[in-house]
């Protein structure tokens, strides 16, 4: 089978992004659900932003929600001003990149989130980097 061909095609559930014309450009109407996404730019461009709105739109469906909170950096009431519930938000605040893994994997696993944001993939930093000595080299 072609991925053109019309038996190739699927539907995919979307989550909206809370931005019509961002929903449309995707062109399923938001994020699709159940994958990964990564929302890349610059520091300031609107990536958390975006997560939270998408956070609040599947809320506004009856959807459970997740935010593992990397940089420490989660304000609540901000939050709550893009339209999160944030009483019913799980937050997790990690201390090493394998701790958010391990949530991020036991959240996944449990097949109960609908929408599970990672803030940042940049501040997961490895346990052996935070103990180590300054000067130590780290592979990888």
């Amino acid at each position: 089978m072609k991925l053109g061909a019309k038996e190739a095609s699927m539907e995919v559930d979307a989550i909206s992004t809370g931005s019509l014309g961002l929903d449309i450009a995707l062109g399923i109407g938001g994020l699709p659900r159940g994958r990964i996404i990564e929302i890349y730019g610059p520091e300031s461009s609107g990536k958390t932003t975006l997560a939270l709105h998408a956070i609040a739109e599947a809320q506004k469906s009856g959807g459970t929600c997740a935010f593992v909170d990397a940089e420490h950096a989660l304000d609540p009431s901000y939050a709550r001003k893009l339209g999160v519930n944030v009483d019913d938000l799980l937050v997790s605040q990690p201390d090493t990149g394998e701790q958010a893994l391990e949530i991020t994997d036991t959240l996944v696993r449990s097949g109960a989130i609908d929408v599970l944001v990672v803030d940042s993939v940049a501040a997961l930093v490895p346990r052996a980097e935070l103990e180590g000595e300054m000067g130590d080299s780290h592979v990888g």
